[in-house]
């Protein structure tokens, strides 16, 4: 009896995982071995990622705040301080944005936190 390799199914799981590694350099994306390779570090560096790139917007939103706080003679802590005795539920996000896009608003939220602060 001849050797059954299911070639059909084999060649069909390797070509998707050729296709996962499109756009690698090299033989990353010619040779299976080494696209499983590429192919499965770039899977959990992208799931480590997705958890970092939270951080990175939490550190520009603050980066944001600060230096519009700095404008306003206030330093940041000093402002969280303040917004929270304030009882002004906007997160970082929301503050950075309110900052960039209305400044004026930003300026009357600074004064309360300033009064809320002292």
């Amino acid at each position: 009896m001849t050797r059954a390799t299911n070639a059909p199914a084999s060649r069909r799981r390797r070509n998707r995982r050729l296709a996962l590694a499109k756009g690698f350099y090299g033989s990353r994306s010619k040779l299976f071995r080494m696209a499983t390779e590429s192919v499965d570090r770039a899977m959990a560096m992208a799931t480590q990622h997705r958890r970092k790139k939270k951080s990175e917007y939490r550190a520009l939103w603050i980066m944001r705040l600060s230096a519009a706080c700095k404008a306003h003679d206030i330093s940041y802590s000093r402002f969280i301080e303040g917004v929270n005795k304030a009882g002004i539920a906007l997160n970082r996000k929301i503050l950075s944005e309110i900052a960039i896009h209305d400044p004026d608003g930003f300026a009357a939220i600074v004064n309360q936190a300033k009064a809320h602060k002292a």
